[in-house]
């Protein structure tokens, strides 16, 4: 059985963005530091998942990434794009991207679905609310949170829709000589 594993951002006071006009430029200064295990986690999984919310900026900015082999993300965006991408949503009726299929049934069983096939493992970046419906529904086997230097004060958080305490036991820990810390838990 395949994993779900979420790789996020966040700040120190536990926020994943400051909404929608965050210019996210909090979370790609010290890309250089924690690139390797970025695409080593990458690596692991075959199949992106992302709400629509997410998907209709995020998809067309690694397809342009990719486009650019000197960009900085340029590794990133050739994983990205090449992995199978599935957009769980309720309005689009076809998918406007390469690779990329559309999940429109109950989270839950669509997810425990994608997770009894064979292959490698699932990843989730974000958004926010996707994120937090996930946890919220005890879906993500895997945490990999890369925990930065910086307070935002207000904002989404990945937790945000929990009505239970959810335990988890970290298996790993790195830190940075950006400040930034990556906390790597699991389900218990």
């Amino acid at each position: 059985m395949t994993k779900l594993k979420l790789q996020m951002q966040v700040s120190l006071d536990g926020f994943n963005s400051t909404g929608p006009n965050d210019d996210q430029k909090w979370v790609t200064w010290a890309w250089d530091e924690i690139k390797d295990y970025v695409l080593e986690l990458s690596d692991t999984s075959d199949t992106i998942i992302m709400g629509r919310k997410l998907a209709v900026d995020y998809i067309p900015y690694w397809e342009n990434a990719v486009k650019k082999p000197t960009g900085q993300m340029y590794e990133a965006a050739k994983r990205i794009v090449s992995a199978e991408k599935v957009v769980f949503t309720k309005t689009l009726e076809k998918s406007e991207w390469d690779n990329t299929s559309l999940a429109k049934g109950d989270l839950t069983d669509e997810i425990n679905n994608m997770k009894s096939q064979s292959g490698k493992d699932i990843i989730v970046y974000g958004g926010s609310s996707f994120v937090a419906a996930l946890i919220k529904e005890g879906l993500i086997d895997e945490f990999h949170f890369f925990v930065n230097p910086v307070a935002l004060g207000k904002g989404d958080s990945a937790f945000d829709q929990l009505e239970n305490i959810q335990q988890l036991r970290l298996k790993k820990s790195i830190t940075y000589d950006c400040g930034i810390v990556l906390l790597n838990y699991e389900l218990k």
